[in-house]
C-alpha cells in the first residue's frame, strides 16, 4: 500500500481520511479521533495531503508539514465537487 495522495476532512472530534495510490485506486479510508491523527500520519511515508481551508486548517497544515508531508489547502468552493453521497461501494471499509 503506497499512498501518494491523502485527503483529510477535518472536524471537531473525528477526522476522515481518503488515500489513493499513483493509479488513483483507493487504498485507505479511515476515521480517526483528533488525538490519533498525528500518530497515524507519522507512520505514513511522505505524500501529498489535501485539506479544506478553514479556521483550524492552518494549524493542521503546519503540524502535518513538520512530519514531512506536502500539504495543500483548497478553498471550500474547490472542495465541493469532491463531496459525494455515500454509495454502497463506498460503505466498505478499506484499511
Amino acid at each position: 500500500m503506497t499512498i501518494t495522495t491523502l485527503g483529510i476532512d477535518i472536524a471537531k472530534s473525528v477526522f476522515q481520511f481518503h488515500g489513493v495510490d499513483a493509479s488513483g485506486k483507493v487504498v485507505i479510508r479511515k476515521k480517526l479521533r483528533r488525538n490519533a491523527v498525528l500518530d497515524f500520519l507519522r507512520s505514513l511515508p511522505s505524500c501529498l495531503v489535501g485539506l479544506e481551508a478553514c479556521a483550524t486548517a492552518h494549524y493542521w497544515a503546519r503540524e502535518i508539514s513538520a512530519l514531512g508531508h506536502d500539504v495543500r489547502m483548497m478553498p471550500p468552493a474547490y472542495v465541493k465537487p469532491y463531496v459525494k453521497r455515500q454509495s454502497e461501494a463506498d460503505k466498505k471499509t478499506i484499511q
